[in-house]
């Protein structure tokens, strides 16, 4: 983020009383930043930065040192190795398992000419996004936008290749010990590249999932009162372009036993279906929880984005609340949750052995 004169973008904007960030998805990179004031100096600082980089051997040099210590941190962080030890599960060849930061061996190949290389091919209007969440004149804000891009063509035609990902998993459990108090889990259901109406299909997993095993669950109930589990389990649908999977996570002393629950408890609801109160009674959960999201601007702009991004209007979400059906989930149930497309992703304490099936 240094300008040609070595000023740093960041120390620039935070004179504006602006935060500022950045950060990368599987998908996409996104640069931000929120205010109460300064928005249009602000956005000038920004669109530079953004639109006109300043890469030298020794502004790289700097930031490689610090991308290797994020690296090692990364390495040593349970979360991310239970993420990323599920994702080398599921796929066999879909970049999507490999960490996001790179290796340090990957990193050191960087230099000027790579990076102009990207920024050039893929920097470039046609490529990106701006979402801006606050209290403006749309149409004021637009040409205030406008008038800040630089129009400029690719070097070249973008063309993504992906080596072919076979629809198997890679193997169905590793287990791995670092220094953790309590053991953690995580499990993942590969799933078919979304082609059909995705919206419904994300509202249908998430409805299923607090019926399944929500805080009001039968299940949670059970987990907690068998004093398996202190905190509620988290799931969630993540996809893009070449991927999808279904990720289930929790912690506890006996994370097989919970796993074994969890399984039991999705093939209880494969052969006895969803009940009409079950289903009205979560599905206005959900709903609720969409219209609190639209509480916080920043929520807001990164929801849009990545939607955005996944060829998906943010609002038809509150379109499907009206059309889907408990069909809908059973079919979701059915299809997705495969016990052949399953990977379990463990981290325990003590020893240092990995074991894998």
């Amino acid at each position: 983020m240094n300008n040609v004169l070595g000023i740093n973008a960041l120390d620039t904007l935070t004179n504006l009383g602006v935060e500022a960030n950045a950060y990368t998805t599987n998908t996409y990179t996104t640069y931000l930043y929120e205010c109460t004031d300064n928005f249009y100096e602000a956005l000038d600082e920004f669109m530079d930065y953004v639109q006109n980089p300043y890469y030298t051997e020794e502004n790289i040099e700097k930031e490689r040192g610090i991308i290797e210590q994020e690296i090692s941190m990364y390495d040593d962080d349970p979360g991310q190795a239970i993420y990323m030890n599920l994702m080398k599960l599921l796929y066999h060849n879909n970049p999507v398992n490999i960490d996001i930061a790179g290796t340090k061996e990957s990193i050191a190949k960087i230099d000027e000419n790579v990076l102009y290389t990207i920024y050039n091919n893929f920097y470039v209007p046609e490529n990106m996004a701006i979402v801006a969440c606050g209290d403006f004149e749309p149409e004021d804000l637009l040409e205030n936008i406008k008038k800040r891009i630089t129009l400029k063509p690719a070097n070249s035609k973008i063309t993504r290749v992906y080596d072919e990902e076979p629809d198997t998993i890679v193997r169905k459990q590793t287990s791995r010990n670092m220094e953790i108090s309590i053991p953690a889990f995580m499990i993942g259901y590969k799933d078919k590249i979304p082609d059909e109406n995705l919206v419904r299909k994300e509202l249908a997993l998430e409805i299923l999932g607090e019926i399944i095993m929500g805080k009001s669950s039968k299940l949670f109930k059970r987990l907690y009162d068998e004093k398996l589990i202190t905190t509620g389990l988290s799931f969630n649908y993540e996809y893009g372009r070449t991927f999808a999977h279904y990720i289930i996570q929790g912690i506890s002393i006996e994370p097989e036993k919970v796993v074994e629950e969890i399984k039991n408890e999705i093939e209880f609801f494969k052969a006895r279906g969803i009940s009409d109160e079950d289903f009205e009674r979560t599905k206005k959960k959900i709903y609720g929880e969409y219209v609190k999201d639209f509480n916080e601007p920043e929520t807001i702009a990164s929801g849009v984005l990545a939607d955005y991004f996944n060829n998906i209007n943010t609002f038809s979400f509150f379109e499907e609340f009206d059309c889907i059906r408990k069909e809908d989930l059973i079919d979701v149930l059915k299809k997705l949750f495969n016990e052949e497309k399953k990977a379990i992703s463990i981290i325990k304490g003590n020893s240092k052995e990995e074991e894998d099936e």
